[in-house]
């Protein structure tokens, strides 16, 4: 190879980096080759391609495309897409596998690649070995074929198909100028919404915000056309289409932990029984929740791959992360899917006579963002391990470590983990009152003193 390759852009969840940096030309042709090898040994004969809005999504989409098919691979190329329309490809054309080109909510310099290989989401163990196919060059050689086919339409009858609107709803909508923007207005003003819509053509620079509807900022001109018109909720999608953001009639954000207890409560009324999955970083409130709603509440890795191989090994018909990834299981396929999952939730409201008060009666404590402490690349699995196996917290009930350590309190929880993408700690905190949530911050202040540049540990 002429290039060197940046080992960081083979992350927990995907591949990703900055383009012309870590995603070179070359490097993305031998990404294409490695999963194409990689499916091939799978016995799998063809992949769906599918790309966001972004600036260098549809070269790096030439690049990968090249690469696989000097596999032998053939390619169906579905052009510009949502990375749920992308998995929804690879049933309704029966691959079973598929490569989004996506740099999801980063910066617009970012780019890269969610793969699924015979219907499964590749994630760390996966990746790395994605990587050593290529440092060791042992490509499969073959002349694959191009297709080109557009599934927008059937993605859009096949919901249509299954939700459906008890009443006329008027909702706004901020599509971020994500990838969402191609298929989230005609879909609700099929539903029998009314649209006001924000943001939704489709700019791969991003000229409004960023497209994260997890973090409050970007949620501000949805509030305000909610303020401004006779919508009654609103929702917002991230850059490519899989995570839902949902804003009341009076502005307050139902993060995405209490939208699945909404989603848990409907579903559970007709599966019983059934194991609902969420991740290390949601509400505590989860537990209860689901219990009282005759379900089997599952904490489960942070990691939109590792919550999908979870939902498969446990035949779950529901799984939600506090990121704003939600995965239906029951009348869909199991992928996150930001579109779909703002459709469920329509029909759940639609049946009641005021959304905002069946919003604002789920369950919540005094809760923390999300917390992020830098520290040098690798520290924080380091430091993970330390805690691990060494820590102290007097006041918990139990200290889950399935990622990091969650410590549950009868007050609240804590959670530190690694992140899986940066060189960064995630710290997030919930308690019932003030009071308890800086008993909770003290106890993990102590733990991490000493391993952590004090200075960046004070985050009452």
């Amino acid at each position: 190879m002429n290039n060197v390759l940046d080992h960081s852009i083979f992350k927990a969840y995907d591949i990703r980096g900055v383009v012309d940096q870590g995603l070179t030309a070359e490097t993305v042709i031998n990404i294409g080759k490695a999963i194409g090898t990689y499916a091939l040994s799978l016995k799998q004969q063809q992949i769906t391609v599918g790309f966001d809005g972004r600036l260098s999504s549809p070269k790096l989409c030439e690049y990968l495309i090249q690469g696989l098919t000097s596999t032998g691979i053939n390619v169906i190329n579905i052009g510009l897409s949502t990375s749920p329309i992308l998995y929804f490809s690879t049933y309704e054309l029966k691959t079973n596998s598929g490569v989004m080109i996506t740099g999801s909510h980063n910066p617009p310099a970012y780019n890269g690649f969610k793969i699924v290989v015979d219907q499964k989401a590749l994630s760390a163990d996966e990746i790395q070995h994605l990587k050593e196919i290529i440092l060791e060059k042992k490509f499969t050689r073959g002349q694959g074929k191009v297709s080109e086919q557009n599934v927008i339409d059937a993605y859009k009858r096949k919901i249509l198909s299954s939700v459906k609107l008890k009443r006329k709803m008027k909702i706004a909508i901020d599509c971020g100028n994500g990838a969402a923007g191609i298929v989230a207005e005609s879909l609700f003003r099929s539903l029998g919404a009314h649209i006001y819509p924000i943001f939704c053509e489709v700019d791969g620079t991003f000229p409004n915000h960023h497209p994260d509807p997890s973090r409050p900022e970007n949620l501000k001109d949805l509030a305000k056309v909610l303020q401004d018109t006779d919508a009654e909720i609103g929702i917002a999608f991230d850059g490519d289409g899989d995570r839902l953001g949902v804003v009341t009639k009076d502005g307050e954000i139902i993060y995405p932990d209490r939208q699945l207890m909404l989603f848990a409560e409907n579903i559970l009324k007709t599966d019983p029984e059934s194991n609902i999955i969420f991740d290390v970083k949601s509400s505590r409130h989860l537990f209860a929740w689901i219990k009282k709603n005759k379900g089997n509440p599952v904490i489960w890795k942070t990691g939109h791959s590792f919550i999908k191989n979870k939902m498969r090994e446990m035949n779950s018909p529901l799984a939600g992360e506090m990121s704003g990834h939600t995965f239906f299981n029951d009348r869909w396929f199991g992928f996150d899917d930001g579109v779909y999952a703002g459709a469920r939730l329509l029909e759940i409201l639609s049946y009641e006579e005021n959304a905002n008060q069946k919003l604002k009666a789920l369950p919540k404590d005094i809760s923390t963002p999300e917390i992020n402490i830098a520290v040098n690349e690798g520290q924080q699995h380091q430091i993970i391990s330390q805690l691990q196996q060494s820590h102290h917290f007097p006041q918990a009930q139990e200290v889950i470590m399935i990622d990091g350590l969650r410590v549950e309190y009868p007050f609240g929880f804590g959670l530190v983990r690694a992140s899986n993408t940066t060189p960064v700690l995630v710290l997030r905190f919930e308690a019932t009152s003030e009071e308890y949530l800086k008993i909770i911050q003290e106890e993990f202040i102590e733990n991490l003193t000493g391993k952590v540049e004090a200075s960046k540990i004070n985050f009452q």
